[in-house]
């Protein structure tokens, strides 16, 4: 592919990337009911349906809500198929996944929609620094998340951050708060898949007394707990689908009314979500609404899984030996820990199906049991590395409480196992064939491809 075609381009300035830019293009309707319509890609991300959350919003009624994407990268331009109903072809050929080219045309229903190049470019900003807060990263697409969040903190804007399990999207809304105005004011976190499904209600905006069996004192939900700082909805796609339209009138009206109440109660906080979900399936799907997620997508951020950022590996190694030291160690300035060269090639090829929180349990279980300050492979092997995904032992719960691990980490740490063994063997057993494993799992092909590549399980073609 010719530098001519590539949609991104990174400026190195003393082998330190500086910005990226993203060269202009436009998608033109050419046939269809609605022909002429256009839309200038400013974006690395554009996507096209009859969703309102779609950039290129379109009438066709064979178009899917959410039907196609495109993304700009180094390498060029990526149509994307979002398993949409009738499928995204170029010609003839339905496709997946294609590099488009100047020119290009390709149809969604009854859309025909051809690609075609602008002049000028547009740059896009990245920090100076390699951390923010918590969250730390020297590669470019973290450098670019940081120059986002420097900007959108100071701001009340909703942000919704997406990505896989461990990349740190609770990292990330406690940095939002932290650099916000309301900082010194309550950051309330609550986990959506944690909550009992006739108790969520309560627990988001609060009940009244007698409102229920065992309502025996007035509660705050967390909107109200969380008045003048910031709420952060974690799992916010596990919301059973009866309680969003409640929480989009919170949303819209800055209010609530409590379980078995009647005054309505104004809320004064910013509001974070994030997901490991993808919502825009989720909206074709119909379990999720497509109102609710306009109005929590006003910011987007999506967190990179740490395969795909390699480079970073050394510094998220070098800041969780730190803390183990500090934590561990306190006030003994020689505790200093190290990684052999000869380790760090290893963790940083690594594929992490766990991500960053896998990294740091790695870390500081090797700093832990190793017998001096320089940690080798044998010190840091991850266990996936080195045995594959064995059925959860007995007693797991109580060595979690004996271990003293919260609640959420050591459910999402079962969870990660299930996964990655169920996964496996329904891929063993359909002979690695996509299209069979998601249709005996009930999953669409490309939420079992997603689950797959984030565990490093291969899987074959489609049929």
């Amino acid at each position: 592919m010719s530098n001519d075609n590539k949609g991104l381009t990174t400026i190195f300035v003393d082998k330190k990337a500086t910005k990226r830019r993203l060269r202009r293009a436009k998608l033109l309707v050419v046939d269809g009911p609605d022909k002429g319509r256009e839309l200038v890609i400013e974006r690395e991300r554009v996507t096209i349906g009859r969703s309102v959350i779609c950039d290129l919003v379109l009438a066709d009624k064979a178009v899917s809500g959410t039907h196609c994407e495109v993304i700009a990268t180094e390498r060029g331009f990526l149509l994307r198929d979002l398993e949409s109903t009738n499928g995204t072809r170029i010609g003839e050929l339905k496709v997946r996944e294609v590099w488009i080219n100047p020119g290009n045309v390709f149809s969604v229903g009854q859309t025909k929609i051809q690609f075609e190049p602008q002049k000028g470019e547009v740059e896009i900003e990245l920090s100076k620094a390699d951390r923010f807060y918590d969250l730390v990263g020297k590669s470019v697409r973290m450098r670019e998340i940081f120059a986002v969040l420097e900007k959108v903190a100071a701001a009340d804007l909703t942000v919704l951050i997406r990505g896989e399990t461990g990349t740190g999207k609770e990292l990330v809304a406690r940095a939002i708060h932290q650099a916000s105005p309301r900082a010194k004011q309550p950051l309330v976190v609550q986990d959506c898949s944690a909550i009992p499904k006739d108790l969520i209600e309560s627990t988001l905006f609060g009940h009244e007394r007698g409102a229920f069996t065992g309502a025996t004192d007035r509660h705050k939900g967390s909107f109200e707990q969380a008045e003048g700082g910031t709420i952060f909805l974690d799992e916010i796609g596990e919301l059973d689908l009866a309680l969003q339209p409640k929480l989009l009138r919170v949303l819209e009206n800055r209010e609530v009314k409590r379980v078995g109440g009647d005054k309505v109660i104004p809320v004064n906080c910013r509001v974070v979500a994030a997901t490991n979900r993808d919502l825009r399936q989720m909206v074709n799907e119909g379990t999720f609404r497509e109102d609710l997620y306009y109005r929590l997508s006003v910011v987007q951020v999506e967190l990179p899984p740490l395969r795909e950022r390699p480079e970073d590996v050394p510094l998220l190694v070098e800041q969780f030996l730190q803390e183990f030291a500090r934590r561990c160690f306190p006030g003994q300035a020689d505790k200093v820990f190290s990684v052999t060269s000869d380790a760090m090639a290893r963790l940083k090829g690594y594929p992490w199906p766990g991500n960053v929180r896998e990294l740091k349990n790695t870390i500081e279980r090797a700093a832990s049991l190793a017998d001096g300050l320089e940690l080798g492979v044998r010190d840091l092997l991850p266990a996936s590395q080195k045995t594959p995904p064995q059925p959860l032992p007995g007693g797991t719960a109580e060595r979690f409480v004996e271990d003293e691990v919260p609640f959420k980490e050591a459910k999402q740490k079962v969870l990660d196992t299930f996964e990655a063994i169920y996964l496996k063997t329904l891929l063993d057993k359909h002979g690695g064939n996509i299209t069979r494993s998601a249709q005996a799992a009930g999953l669409t092909r490309y939420h079992l491809r997603e689950l797959a590549k984030r565990y490093g399980i291969r899987g074959s073609g489609e049929s």
